[in-house]
């Protein structure tokens, strides 16, 4: 299987050598493989420069926006610059973060996966974060949730869900828009990437609302909306949370932000995460 990968890359000289090496050492090498760098103003276009004098299928592109690091828009409009330099002779496309370090067969199993399961429209593996020595699990999604760092779309399911939106919450949008389209999504819990900095860490602090409008926009309505929050504020111990995300989720009522789905999917969407919360119940 052909497999492109586009990592958007904002000052991460200090990590994208590691990435990178590990992506050159893989059982199943990627055909193509396009870095943007996306205003950096440390050694970052040095470091992948001096990877793609060494591997013909590693090439690096620079994009300048803003310097403000927010989650959502930033990330995928500098995917998209990457991505549309790319021919069309691919079969998966990889948006890969530039912290991370890969297992040697990552992507030979992630074609596997892909190649036994036909219905299979997005796979891949799970996040580690180094804490006191350790690699632990990252635990800030279930592990039945293919989290935004490591994604990787079969063509056909990159097509139907219309692409990455650029906008706080691609990464669950696209996860709910493949199921949608009756994609399946399957994570496996043995393939284990390491991830060097943990998630937010850059963010900004006005950061903390935005997950507020992300349901907002995937239309979960207030009740959703409230059970969410309180049930991620309770997993990490921080009440706050719960009135942080009702707080964004009203902003993004004051504001009108435009949704990411469509009244048909926003119902689906809905009707998928009672029938989850129905499951834990009973």
């Amino acid at each position: 299987m052909n497999f492109y990968i586009v990592i958007p890359a904002h000052n991460e000289a200090e990590y994208i050598e590691k990435t990178l090496l590990s992506l050159a050492c893989q059982t199943l090498l990627p055909k193509q493989l396009v870095v943007v760098d996306d205003h950096s103003t440390d050694a970052t276009a040095k470091v992948v420069s001096a990877f793609a004098e060494k591997h013909q299928f590693i090439k690096l592109i620079k994009t300048r926006s803003t310097d403000k690091h927010l989650p959502g828009s930033k990330v995928i409009n500098a995917f998209y610059k990457g991505f549309e330099t790319l021919d069309d002779d691919y079969d998966i496309i990889c948006k890969f973060d530039a912290d991370l370090i890969f297992p040697e067969n990552y992507l030979e199993k992630v074609a596997q996966i892909f190649k036994a399961n036909p219905k299979c429209g997005m796979a891949g593996g799970l996040l580690f974060i180094e804490k006191n020595g350790k690699w632990i699990y990252e635990n800030i999604a279930n592990k039945d949730h293919l989290r935004g760092p490591i994604k990787a779309y079969r063509k056909a399911c990159f097509e139907s869900i219309g692409g990455l939106k650029a906008s706080i919450g691609w990464d669950t949008a696209d996860v709910l828009l493949a199921k949608f389209h009756n994609w399946n999504v399957i994570i496996s819990k043995q393939l284990e990437v390491m991830h060097l900095k943990p998630t937010g860490l850059n963010y900004d602090s006005s950061a903390r609302f935005k997950q507020g409008e992300t349901l907002y926009k995937l239309r979960y309505g207030y009740i959703l909306t409230f059970i969410t929050a309180l049930k991620i504020s309770l997993s990490r111990k921080k009440i706050t949370l719960l009135f942080d995300y009702l707080k964004g989720y009203r902003e993004a009522i004051r504001n009108q932000e435009q949704h990411l789905v469509t009244n048909e999917e926003g119902k689906f969407i809905r009707n998928l995460r009672w029938k989850g919360i129905k499951k834990k119940i009973f």
